[in-house]
């Protein structure tokens, strides 16, 4: 019987050794690189940087009977503030391939990347274009769009950067619900 568990032992043993020279490391999908522009590592690190300085931020808001009502906003949690452009993210393991994408260089010598949704793709955002000097993003600017039964929404979100820290932003759009009339909005915003 000793012999039984030693010859099972050295079996288990000569497995495991066997196992661990012929299995291949497979990296983990989350730890590769990006595939699309980072946006929400992009607004994390606006967001502390924001949330250190503190800015005000003058906002307009457009009303629905189309007045224009302007406010000044003293302390606010900017990964809050900025959580809506989250929307406009691409970067997902289950959407790599999905967006094709387009570089070119401005007269000014910025770079222009447009990540645009390719045809059959169902997903929300069409179209995410981000201006940047180097690695540092002047503009960002997403389209997204939802289309069901219930509701169609369009969005047009751009923020805008200056000395690598954001500066402008606004979000205008539509909303129809069925059996509704249409809703427009249209915020700005300016960090003072």
């Amino acid at each position: 019987m000793r012999s039984f568990f030693w010859l099972a032992g050295m079996v288990v043993l000569f497995s495991a050794c066997e196992a661990g020279e012929d299995a291949t490391v497979r990296p983990n999908p989350a730890n590769r690189k990006p595939t699309y522009f980072n946006l929400l590592g992009f607004l994390e690190k606006q967001a502390t940087l924001l949330n250190q300085r503190q800015p005000a931020v003058e906002k307009q808001v457009l009303l629905r009977d189309g007045q224009q009502e302007t406010t000044r906003v003293t302390q606010l949690d900017w990964a809050k503030e900025l959580q809506i452009f989250q929307q406009a993210d691409i970067n997902k393991p289950a959407l790599r391939g999905l967006y094709q994408v387009d570089s070119a260089t401005t007269a000014e010598g910025l770079t222009r990347r447009s990540y645009r949704r390719q045809p059959g793709t169902e997903h929300p955002v069409e179209q995410l274009t981000v201006l940047s000097e180097g690695a540092v993003v002047r503009e960002m600017t997403a389209t997204v769009a939802q289309d069901n039964p219930l509701v169609y929404s369009a969005k047009t979100m751009t923020l805008r950067c200056q000395n690598g820290q954001v500066a402008s932003y606004q979000v205008r759009g539509v909303q129809k619900l069925v059996l509704f009339d249409s809703v427009r909005y249209s915020v700005q915003s300016r960090v003072l």
